[in-house]
């Protein structure tokens, strides 16, 4: 039934975009939505510090004219999905980041220290991975050595310049170098197969996922899809895919639907509907702590926050960038 309901608002929506003229002026600010030109000039930017990334045209009877010939729509392939949703572990909970919707909002999971604090919490903790001035680090650092007793001038003091420096070799040797982190989230390894064409040799299966981004007209943002295939590169079917979805998202935020620009079966594809909203808190956020958020950008942090939806696809290379200051 919700496959259904799917398709029905799909056919809509096309309707919709179809009869939406195309956005002609800058709105990234106020709303967080995109023009094709600010779409491109995102994309040019993901395609020369992630090389993965790259441009492609398509089905020519299905090109945008609103879009260059050349620069139709993202693609990456053969990106590494080693394990299924359901096999992941978190140590933590789970909050909405856009909540009172149809669709249920977007979840956003929380690791915990044994302490009970969460290390790292919604849009707050995204926004702190982008800014450069590293005061939240800083801090850190500072507090954890006002902490240590060797810089407090109270316990230690003489005796321990007096005490023997420990022997590095056999502080290695007794395995104290690999403690357990209780706050870390415990993740099933891989399933090692035999692959009878490696000379019995334990090989990993793995499934793999090609990954495009589009730009809707409607919602005047940018759209991923996703197509799976196994590790003899056969593609996996509907139910396959929603496996290496967020269940929080799956047939809701993800669904099947036809490429705009490629033929074929549908494709798993994330809703646009909430990108505009989350990207607009985002803004904000940098702008109250005295950032500024450049529109070439926005790809790269659009990648980060819909890794919440696919978090077992590992695309996501852009680990760090710069925002600039006032």
């Amino acid at each position: 039934m919700q496959n259904v309901l799917n398709s029905v608002k799909g056919t809509a929506l096309g309707v919709a975009e179809y009869l939406t003229p195309v956005l002609k002026e800058s709105k990234f600010r106020e709303t967080g939505v995109l023009t094709p030109e600010e779409f491109v000039a995102a994309g040019d930017h993901l395609t020369h510090h992630c090389p993965t990334w790259a441009w492609a045209i398509g089905d020519e009877d299905r090109a945008k004219s609103y879009m260059p010939k050349d620069k139709q729509f993202l693609i990456t392939r053969n990106v590494p999905c080693y394990r299924r949703c359901k096999q992941m572990e978190y140590v933590g909970e789970e909050t909405l980041v856009e909540e009172g919707d149809a669709d249920g909002g977007w979840v956003e999971t929380h690791h915990y220290n044994p302490d009970g604090e969460a290390s790292g919490s919604g849009l707050e903790q995204k926004v702190c991975e982008m800014t450069l001035d590293g005061s939240k680090a800083d801090d850190d650092e500072e507090a954890a050595d006002m902490d240590d007793p060797r810089n407090s001038g109270e316990a230690g003091g003489d005796d321990d310049d007096d005490a023997d420096a420990i022997d590095m070799d056999e502080f290695e040797e007794s395995g104290m170098l690999e403690e357990y982190d209780p706050s870390r989230a415990e993740i099933p390894q891989p399933v090692k197969k035999k692959d009878s064409t490696a000379d019995g040799d334990s090989v990993i299966h793995t499934r793999t996922y090609d990954l495009h981004i589009t730009y809707d007209k409607y919602y005047q943002t940018p759209r991923l899809w996703v197509v799976g295939y196994d590790e003899n590169r056969k593609p996996l079917t509907m139910e396959e895919m929603y496996e290496d979805v967020s269940q929080d998202h799956a047939k809701k935020t993800v669904t099947m639907e036809n490429h705009p620009h490629l033929p074929g079966p549908p494709m798993a594809s994330v809703h646009p509907c909430k990108h505009a909203d989350i990207m607009k808190k985002i803004i904000q956020t940098v702008e109250e702590g005295g950032g500024e958020l450049g529109v070439h950008m926005y790809l790269i942090i659009f990648l980060k926050f819909v890794q919440t939806v696919i978090p077992t696809i590992e695309y996501d290379f852009t680990q760090n960038f710069n925002i600039t200051n006032k």
